[in-house]
C-alpha cells in the first residue's frame, strides 16, 4: 500500500494548488442502456458538449467493461466485487427480471459510501438505485430513489430519504432526467452551506436513454430529421469520426440481421404498429412508414442523452460554484450497451399520442441500438463487445495531469470502489468475505502500463466470456429459431461452442480463431470454469 499510497501523492503533486492534506470528492455519473457511440467524445453526433468537456480535461478509456446489464453493473460498481460474487439472484436459474427478490448481499459485501464514512465523507444518491437494500442504510447520508415504470413524465413510486413522495402526473411537466439532476444539485448545495469541511461522494444514477423513450418536444425537435438515412450510414459516420479519435479497431462489424430483441413480446410489438422492425435489416429494405416509425425513435434516444448532458452541465456548474471541480474526480459510464428491447410496459402505447410523449411507450431496438454501439457486435444482455464495451471517461483537474488522453487499459466496473478508496485513503476492512475483485485505476492516471488484471470474466443469463490479454472466449445461449433468447428458456436452452476472438486486431469478433488456437481456448476456457467455481455465491458463501 505503500507504493500506492506514494503514486497518488505524485499525481497530487502535479498541480501545486493541491491540498494534499484533503482527499478529493467522487462524483460518479451512470447513464443506463447508452451506447459506446453516443457521446460526442466517443464518436456520436449527438450534443454533449459537457461530456466532451470533461473529456477534454481528462482521460477517455477505451477498452473498459460493464457487466451488460443494469443492476449486476451497480452491484459491481458500488461493491468492487463481480456481481455473483455478492447476490444469489446473479446465478442461473434465478429470473434476473425478479431484480429485488431475496439476493441481497451477504454482510461483507460493503458499499464504497459506507467504507468512505470512515475517512469522513458524505455521500449522496440521486436517482436510479437497483442495488438490494435502502440507501440510507448503505452509507448514503440523503437518497432520491426513483424508478421509470411509467416513465419518464410520470413518476411513481420514487421516495426521498426513504419518505415516499407523491406521484407526478404528466401534466405537471416534470422530466425524471432533470428531477434526478435536481436532487443531486440540492444535495451538493447542502453540503456547501453546512458540511464544506469534509469530502463527499455524490453518485448520480440517471435513467436516460432507458426505455420508454420519453423526451420533451423543444429536445426532440433537435434530431427530428437527423436520422432519416438510417442505421446503416450512421453506424458509418460514426466508426469514420471513432478512427480519427483514435477509439476504435481497425473494422466495424457487420449488423448481426437474424439476431432481435433478447425477449418475446410479441404482442407489445403489434401495439407499436407497422412501422416496428425487430431485425437490424439494411435501412434500404425498409418501407417509408418503418423509416419514419425507426427514426424518430432514434432521435428522442439522442433527444434523452442531449437532456442529460445538459443536466450534467448544471452539476458541474454547481461544483463551480462551490470551488469544489478541481479536486473532484468525475467518472461518467454507462452501465451497458445500447438495448435492443422491444416491449410495451408502464402506462401503455396510445397510437395516437406524439412519439416521445408520456402517452407512448417506445423502445430503441436492434436497428438503431447496433448504430448506439458502434463499432461493436450486438447490445445490452449479450456478452459480446456491444454489450459491455463502456465509454469511461475520467475527469481530476488537480490530480490528472493529463488532457484529452486516450487509455487502452483494459479495466471493468469492479475496479471503480477500488479507485475511489485508494484515493481517499480508506483500506478495504478485512471480512469474512474474499478480497475486492476490483484493482485501482490510479496507476493508469498517468500513463498506460502493465495490466490491472489477469482477466476480466463476464457470465449473464448463461451467456458467458472471458477477457485475457488481447484474447477473448464467447460462449453464447443458442436463440431460439424465431430469433428470441427467453430469459424464461436462457438456461434450459444448449449454448453452442466457444469461439475465440484476438481483439488486438478484431473487436468486431468475427474472426473466430477457436479451430485455429485449440490451446488458447483451452486455457482460457479452464480459466472461465475455475472462476465460476471462484465467484459464484452459494450460501452466502462465496466460492474459493
Amino acid at each position: 500500500m505503500r507504493a500506492a499510497s506514494v503514486l497518488v501523492a505524485v499525481l497530487l503533486g502535479a498541480c501545486a494548488s493541491a491540498d494534499e492534506s484533503r482527499p478529493p470528492n467522487f462524483l460518479v455519473i451512470v447513464a443506463d442502456d447508452m451506447g459506446f457511440a453516443d457521446a460526442g467524445c466517443y464518436g456520436g453526433e449527438i450534443s454533449t458538449p459537457n461530456l466532451d468537456s470533461l473529456a477534454e480535461g481528462g482521460l477517455r478509456f477505451t477498452q473498459f467493461y460493464n457487466t451488460s446489464r443494469c443492476w449486476p453493473t451497480r452491484s459491481s460498481l458500488l461493491t468492487g466485487y463481480y456481481a455473483q460474487q455478492i447476490r444469489r439472484d446473479s446465478m442461473p436459474g434465478v429470473d434476473p427480471r425478479e431484480f429485488g427478490g431475496s439476493g441481497t448481499r451477504p454482510n461483507w459485501a460493503v458499499l464504497v459510501s459506507e467504507r468512505l464514512r470512515s475517512a469522513g465523507y458524505r455521500s449522496y444518491h440521486s436517482g436510479k438505485w437497483h442495488v438490494d437494500g435502502d440507501p440510507l442504510d448503505n452509507g448514503f447520508d440523503h437518497s432520491y430513489r426513483a424508478g421509470n415504470r411509467a416513465g419518464f413524465f410520470h413518476l411513481i413510486g420514487h421516495d426521498k430519504d426513504g419518505v415516499q413522495l407523491p406521484d407526478f402526473e404528466p401534466e405537471r411537466g416534470a422530466h425524471l432526467t432533470v428531477v434526478t439532476a435536481d436532487h443531486a444539485i440540492e444535495c451538493l448545495q447542502e453540503h456547501a452551506a453546512e458540511h464544506s469541511e469534509r469530502p463527499f461522494f455524490q453518485y448520480l444514477a440517471f435513467h436516460a436513454p432507458h426505455f420508454p423513450l420519453h423526451a420533451t418536444p423543444e429536445d426532440i425537435a433537435r434530431y427530428r430529421d437527423r436520422y432519416l438515412s438510417g442505421w446503416d450510414r450512421l453506424r458509418q459516420e460514426r466508426f469514420a469520426r471513432q478512427l480519427a479519435m483514435g477509439i476504435a479497431g481497425p473494422q466495424l462489424s457487420p449488423l448481426d440481421e437474424d439476431v432481435g430483441p433478447p425477449y418475446a413480446f410479441p404482442d407489445g410489438i403489434a401495439q407499436l404498429g407497422a412501422g416496428e422492425v425487430n431485425r437490424p435489416v439494411p435501412w434500404e429494405s425498409l418501407d417509408q412508414e418503418q423509416r419514419r416509425f425507426q427514426a424518430e425513435k432514434m432521435a428522442i434516444h439522442a433527444a434523452m442523452i442531449d437532456r442529460m448532458d445538459r443536466e450534467i452541465g448544471r452539476v458541474l456548474d454547481q461544483l463551480r460554484t462551490m470551488g469544489a471541480l478541481q479536486n473532484t474526480v468525475v467518472f461518467f459510464m454507462s452501465d451497458n450497451g445500447a438495448s435492443a428491447e422491444i416491449m410495451v410496459r408502464g402506462d401503455g402505447h396510445d397510437p395516437h399520442a406524439p412519439l416521445g410523449s408520456a402517452g407512448t411507450y417506445l423502445c430503441l431496438g436492434p436497428g438503431f441500438s447496433s448504430a448506439a454501439n458502434t463499432p461493436f457486435r450486438l447490445h445490452k444482455t449479450w456478452v459480446h463487445e456491444g454489450g459491455i464495451a463502456t465509454p469511461l471517461i475520467v475527469h481530476w483537474p488537480e490530480g490528472i495531469r493529463a488532457r484529452n488522453e486516450l487509455r487502452s487499459t483494459v479495466g471493468h466496473v469492479i475496479d471503480i470502489a477500488p479507485t475511489m478508496l485508494q484515493l481517499a485513503g480508506v483500506e478495504a476492512a478485512e471480512s469474512a468475505g474474499p478480497p475486492l475483485a476490483g484493482r485501482s485505476l490510479v496507476p493508469v492516471f498517468e500513463q498506460d502500463g502493465e495490466p490491472l488484471h489477469e482477466a476480466i470474466w463476464f457470465y449473464h443469463q448463461g451467456n458467458r466470456a472471458l477477457r485475457m490479454g488481447d484474447w477473448k472466449i464467447l460462449h453464447t445461449v443458442r436463440t431460439r429459431d424465431d430469433g428470441w433468447n427467453s430469459v424464461a428458456e436462457a438456461e434450459d436452452a444448449r449454448p453452442g461452442q466457444w469461439a475465440l476472438y484476438d481483439l488486438s486486431s478484431d473487436r468486431a469478433e468475427q474472426h473466430d480463431l477457436a479451430q485455429e488456437r485449440p490451446d488458447k481456448l483451452r486455457e482460457l476456457a479452464s480459466k472461465w470454469d475455475q472462476w465460476r467455481e471462484r465467484f459464484i455465491l452459494e450460501d452466502g458463501v462465496p466460492g474459493q
